[in-house]
């Protein structure tokens, strides 16, 4: 089952989301859905109700595991998608957003790599480059370890290459979603109160 949108909010606030992490996951679901409409304009069969679901929820754990560093928020959101009963989609998508563990779909796209590029897109709750959110985690995330530090540049290589995979296929450039987004290119009618 994909949960419907009121079904996301209700878990976040079930599993205590804070603010920022909301603001932050509404608006990852809004990129997820403005970019699997507009690659469904362009000839994609995408769900855009998983997309949109799937974006929601990508944090659903975060709360949870904040100053907690062996609990990993991606493994756990998966596991808590499954005890909900939420299809192995959702789960894979919640599960693969920090990084993609099954690489890239063969043919055309997966929504999980929508929610993992929207992720990336995603600083707190505005819209940036791909370069600024790396930024942003390195100077967060890679907390001295020069290991760490390399997974995290190796990770945004792999979004460079969703971001070129997506906008091969579109009428409008990665620097142009924030402003799509504002034009009303994409709403959540559910989420428009919000």
């Amino acid at each position: 089952m994909i949960p419907s949108i009121p079904q996301c909010l209700a878990l976040m606030d079930q599993y205590g989301m804070l603010a920022n992490i909301r603001a932050h996951s509404l608006m990852v679901g809004r990129v997820a859905g403005l970019l699997a409409k507009a690659l469904n304009a362009a000839g994609q069969g995408l769900s855009l109700e998983l997309a949109v679901s799937g974006g929601l929820l990508h944090d659903i754990a975060k709360t949870r595991c904040l100053g907690q560093r062996e609990l990993r928020h991606d493994v756990l959101g998966g596991e808590i998608c499954r005890v909900h009963g939420f299809s192995v989609e959702i789960a894979a998508i919640v599960a693969e957003h920090v990084m993609l563990k099954g690489g890239l779909a063969e043919a055309g796209f997966a929504e999980r790599e929508l929610v993992y590029y929207a992720d990336k897109r995603v600083l707190h709750d505005r819209v940036v480059g791909l370069a600024e959110r790396q930024e942003y985690v390195l100077a967060r995330y890679s907390h001295g370890d020069a290991a760490l530090h390399a997974r995290i540049r190796q990770n945004f290589l792999q979004a460079r290459e969703v971001e070129e995979r997506i906008f091969a296929w579109l009428d409008f450039a990665p620097e142009e979603v924030a402003g799509r987004l504002a034009e009303g290119g994409f709403v959540i009618p559910e989420l428009s109160h919000v």
